[in-house]
């Protein structure tokens, strides 16, 4: 792992949270956009170098849906920077941990993703990214 590259906040309601954190971080969001295959919006801060994603469900089988039903808004993920996704779903499986994709899917932010299940990881979802190449 590279670095913590984002950490991803479930949200009922993305205007709403975008006014919140634009109060508190000083700053609008760069960039919010949909991810049709997650079932999620997304608007993404920064703040000393480190991400901040906002997403919220767009459709009611969404993952984000699924969380905020179950635990209520609040921190969903920490996503990791890495150099290779495929490696990395290799290297975690083989060390043990379990993951939920097994080949890297487009993300949000021009990002490649891959998620490890809360179980193997102490209850936080994590997912691993790289940027994707054009």
């Amino acid at each position: 792992m590279r670095k913590l590259e984002h950490i991803g906040i479930a949200v009922k309601d993305l205007e709403q949270a975008n006014a919140l954190f634009q109060r508190l971080l000083g700053s609008a969001p760069y960039k919010t956009e949909v991810v049709e295959s997650e079932g999620v919006r997304t608007s993404f801060f920064e703040v000393g170098g480190v991400k901040i994603e906002l997403l919220e469900a767009t459709r009611p089988d969404s993952p984000i849906a699924t969380f905020i039903e179950k635990r209520g808004e609040g921190i969903h993920h920490l996503a990791f920077d890495v150099a290779s996704v495929e490696e990395k779903i290799t290297q975690f499986s083989a060390d043990g941990f379990s993951m939920i994709h097994q080949k890297p899917k487009d993300g949000a932010d021009n990002k490649k993703i891959a998620f490890l299940h809360p179980k193997s990881t102490n209850g936080v979802l994590v997912e691993i990214c790289e940027d994707r190449q054009s």
